[in-house]
């Protein structure tokens, strides 16, 4: 173990870590405003304009309790997310990081809403230095790195979540194809709601009961949901001895072509949306990761030495089958 990595055992996220680590927060972000409250106006500056002047305001129980409740959606979010996190090192270090940098922006946020505010006849009076919100955002940054290095643990255990897949022969002159499909429900749901949104605004329009003012708002977001969805929300992929061919959306297109002579071999890995960073497309040019759900996902590396990870049913055939027509070619 290098000095200065916790073992994997210990780098672990747990729901009673998680548990009590976001009750602090939330018991941090309530005590603030109460313990100041004699000292604070109300309705008290809760946005400031490019200016640093405040434009904004709430009274001070509800600022409060909105600081609560988003950052609880947060924290529910990663409490959620322990199972799916722990088997891999950087799973583990996304989840530590997330968990440190989000605490330490919303403390810092609500540091410094306070500071603003405090002894201010009025919220209008309100001041906040520009120097406070770099430094907010410049420790959280700082907090989720340090933290994601410190706590990522050791190194997985060999064969734990990547997976050789079983080997497939093919008989002299027989052809194989494999077709994959996967889809993200609620990527799924937002698209059909985005476009059951778009003809609702189209009748209203038609009938007179939207005006041209509230059309011309609601449409650019629409149509951009709707189409980021339609692209997003699902995927098709097909393995053929020309390659790997992955095709966006319900149509099948834009499709993402890999050769089989550019690919040194195949495998299975089991992947989390907080590890590689989200839902969608990740990573970089080299190693990257189309990640519509957790789960199984197919890994093609490159003879080049890049990697491409894509989130796939029944991926483990698809694995079988590419080895298959590599080893087939080397014999030919």
């Amino acid at each position: 173990m290098n000095p200065g990595t916790t073992s994997p055992a210990l780098a672990t996220p747990s729901r009673r870590t998680a548990a009590l680590w976001g009750l602090t927060v939330s018991a941090v972000l309530a005590a603030g405003p109460l313990v100041l409250r004699d000292r604070l106006p109300d309705p008290i500056a809760v946005h400031w304009g490019l200016g640093l002047g405040p434009d904004r305001s709430m009274p001070l129980a509800a600022s409060a309790t909105t600081d609560v409740a988003l950052w609880a959606a947060v924290w529910v979010t990663l409490l959620v997310m322990v199972p799916a996190v722990s088997g891999r090192r950087r799973a583990r270090a996304g989840w530590w990081g997330a968990l440190a940098g989000s605490s330490a922006l919303f403390l810092g946020m609500g540091a410094t809403t306070l500071l603003a505010n405090l002894d201010a006849p009025s919220w209008t009076e309100a001041r906040l230095p520009g120097w406070q919100a770099a430094a907010v955002l410049a420790t959280a940054v700082a907090a989720a790195l340090l933290t994601a290095r410190l706590r990522r643990g050791g190194a997985d255990e060999p064969g734990g979540a990547a997976s050789v897949p079983p080997e497939l022969r093919l008989r002299p002159g027989q052809r194989a194809v494999w077709v994959g499909r996967a889809g993200n429900r609620w990527l799924s749901a937002v698209t059909a709601a985005a476009g059951a949104g778009l003809g609702l605004l189209g009748l209203l329009w038609t009938l007179g009961l939207a005006g041209d003012e509230t059309a011309a708002s609601a449409l650019p977001g629409l149509v951009i949901v709707l189409a980021a969805g339609l692209f997003t929300s699902s995927l098709t992929a097909r393995v053929t001895e020309d390659g790997l061919a992955i095709g966006f959306g319900p149509f099948g297109w834009p499709v993402r072509r890999i050769r089989l002579d550019r690919v040194e071999r195949a495998w299975t890995e089991t992947r989390s949306p907080v590890e590689v960073g989200g839902w969608g497309f990740r990573g970089l040019p080299g190693d990257a990761t189309i990640m519509l759900r957790g789960g199984e996902c197919l890994v093609v590396r490159y003879r080049s030495g890049g990697r491409l990870a894509v989130s796939l049913d029944d991926a483990e055939r698809a694995a079988s089958l590419i080895n298959a027509l590599l080893a087939e070619r080397v014999g030919a």
